[in-house]
C-alpha cells in the first residue's frame, strides 16, 4: 500500500502558516470589539439605533452593531466619501439608501435639544460636532457634503479627555428648518485617525407616523439625600409602546441632565447651600416623543457646615506604570477628611499641574521633556477650602526620545521590528500588515512593550 509522505520542509512551512492564521483569527476575535465597536446616538435615535430597535427595516448587519460606524476623521475635508456618509464609508451600505420615505423619522423642534450617546468604549476625544442638511436639500438624492451646511450648528471641544459611557451634548438646533432633515453627528477620537459618524432622520413640526405615542410620566419622584451643593433623586420607570430611551431631569424649567432609559436616579450637583430647588423628570422614546412631567419635588439644600479641619496628607505617592519620553504616571493613597475630600492638587516642584476629583488617586503628567528628572507632590483639599500638607515628594526621570520609526497603518511588519507609538517602543511579535485599530497598545498579541 502506497503512503503519501511530505518533505519535512513542506510540513514545517505548513505548520507555520497554520499557526500564523490561527493567531490572526484569535486577534480578530479578541480585539474586534475594541477595534470596531465604540458608540452611537440613542436619543434622538440615530438611523442605526432605529435599525437595532426594529423601527427601521432591511438595514443589514448594522442591527447587531450600531456602535461600529467608524471612518477616517476630519469631516468635511476628509472622512467618508460622498454617498457613503451614513454608512461610515460603505461599511454598512444599506444605510446609504436615501429617499424621503426610506427611514423612520424622529420628531424634533428647533432650539435646545440633547443628544445622548451610548458608548461601548470611552476613547480619548478631540471633539463632538453636529451638522444638519440645508433648507433646500434633496431628500431623494444620496447624502453628500453638498446636502449639509458644513458649518456645524454645535461643536464641543473635549480636549483629549475620556467621556463617560453615557455622554450627552445639549445643543441649539437651527429653528429655520421644517419637515424632513438629516442631522450628522461626528465623534472625533484623539488618539486614532478615526471618528464615528451617526445620521439622525428628524421631522420638524410633525407627528411620527410610526410611533405617535409618548411614554407614561415617571412616577414617585423623590429625593434620596442632599448635601449643601447636591440633591440625589430617584423615580419609578415609565412605560412606552416601543421603549423608553432616556429621561430628562429638570431643575425648574432648566434641563440639567439626560440619562439612559435604564437609569432611574441622578444626583444634581453644583447647587447653592441653604436654597430651595424644585425638580421634575420626563421620559423620552426613540421617536422623540416626550412624556408629561413627573410629580415635582422641592428640596432645600442644607447650610454649609463649619469646617476648619484639613484633610489628612496623601501618602504613598509613587510612579505607577510606564514612564515615557513625555509623561510620568503618578499614584497615591487616599486622604481622609471629617466632611469629605473634594479633590487633589498635583504639583511639579512648586507649579500646580493638575487638579483631580476627591475620588481620583492617580494622574499622568504629560507634556514633559525627554531624559529629564522631575519632582512631584500632592495635596488634598476639602469643600471648605482647607488644604492638607504636602505628600511625600517623588522624583522620576522621563525616558529618552525613541529613535525607532513611528508605527503606521497599512505597513508590513516582521518579527523583531521595533516601532514607537505614543512615546513607547514596541517590538513586533507576529508578522502582519497593520490596520487602523491595531495600534500597538491595542493588540498585545502582535506587539510587546519594550
Amino acid at each position: 500500500m502506497n503512503q503519501l509522505r511530505l518533505p519535512n520542509q513542506v510540513m514545517t512551512k505548513l505548520f507555520v502558516a497554520c499557526g500564523v492564521m490561527f493567531i490572526a483569527a484569535i486577534c480578530m476575535v479578541l480585539f474586534s470589539d475594541k477595534a470596531f465597536g465604540h458608540g452611537y446616538i440613542e436619543g434622538p435615535a440615530s438611523r442605526a439605533a432605529l435599525c437595532k430597535l426594529g423601527q427601521n427595516t432591511d438595514c443589514g448587519a448594522i442591527i447587531y452593531e450600531p456602535q461600529s460606524l467608524e471612518a477616517p476623521k476630519g469631516f468635511p475635508n476628509t472622512g467618508p466619501a460622498d454617498g457613503k456618509i451614513a454608512s461610515a464609508n460603505g461599511a454598512f451600505p444599506k444605510l446609504d439608501e436615501q429617499s424621503s420615505t426610506r427611514w423612520t423619522k424622529v420628531n424634533i423642534s428647533g432650539g435646545q435639544t440633547t443628544f445622548n450617546w451610548k458608548l461601548t468604549a470611552a476613547h480619548a476625544t478631540t471633539s463632538w460636532k453636529y451638522y444638519i442638511t440645508k433648507p433646500n436639500w434633496n431628500p431623494n438624492s444620496a447624502l453628500t457634503r453638498a446636502s449639509f451646511d458644513l458649518t456645524p450648528f454645535c461643536s464641543v471641544n473635549y480636549g483629549g479627555a475620556r467621556p463617560p459611557f453615557t455622554y450627552s451634548d445639549t445643543c441649539n438646533v437651527p429653528t429655520d428648518r421644517s419637515g424632513y432633515h438629516v442631522i450628522l453627528a461626528v465623534w472625533e477620537i484623539a488618539d486614532t485617525g478615526n471618528a464615528f459618524y451617526n445620521v439622525i432622520d428628524v421631522n420638524f413640526g410633525g407627528n411620527n407616523p410610526t410611533d405617535p405615542q409618548a411614554p407614561t410620566a415617571p412616577a414617585a419622584l423623590n429625593s434620596t439625600g442632599s448635601t449643601s451643593t447636591s440633591v440625589s433623586l430617584a423615580w419609578n420607570a415609565s412605560t412606552d409602546n416601543v421603549g423608553v430611551t432616556g429621561y430628562n431631569v429638570y431643575n425648574g424649567s432648566t434641563l440639567v441632565a439626560v440619562v439612559s432609559g435604564s437609569t432611574l436616579n441622578y444626583t444634581v450637583n453644583g447647587l447653592t447651600s441653604n436654597t430651595a430647588y424644585t425638580f421634575s423628570v420626563k421620559a423620552v422614546d426613540a421617536a422623540g416623543n416626550v412624556s408629561a412631567a413627573s410629580n415635582a419635588v422641592t428640596v432645600t439644600t442644607p447650610p454649609v457646615p463649619v469646617d476648619t479641619q484639613a484633610p489628612t496628607v496623601p501618602t504613598g505617592l509613587h510612579v505607577m506604570g510606564t514612564t515615557t519620553a513625555t509623561s510620568i504616571p503618578l499614584m497615591w493613597s487616599a486622604s481622609t477628611d471629617n466632611v469629605g475630600v473634594a479633590g487633589y492638587r498635583v504639583y511639579q516642584g512648586t507649579t500646580l499641574v493638575a487638579t483631580v476629583s476627591g475620588t481620583t488617586t492617580s494622574y499622568v503628567v504629560t507634556g514633559l521633556s525627554a531624559s529629564t528628572t522631575y519632582t512631584f507632590t500632592v495635596r488634598a483639599f476639602d469643600a471648605a477650602g482647607n488644604v492638607s500638607a504636602d505628600s511625600n515628594a517623588i522624583s522620576a526621570t522621563t525616558t529618552a526620545t525613541p529613535t525607532v520609526p513611528a508605527w503606521a497603518p497599512n505597513t508590513a511588519y516582521t518579527v523583531g521590528t521595533k516601532v514607537s507609538y505614543n512615546g513607547n517602543v514596541y517590538e513586533c511579535r507576529q508578522p502582519h500588515t497593520s490596520l487602523i485599530g491595531w495600534e500597538p497598545s491595542n493588540v498585545p498579541a502582535l506587539w510587546q512593550l519594550k
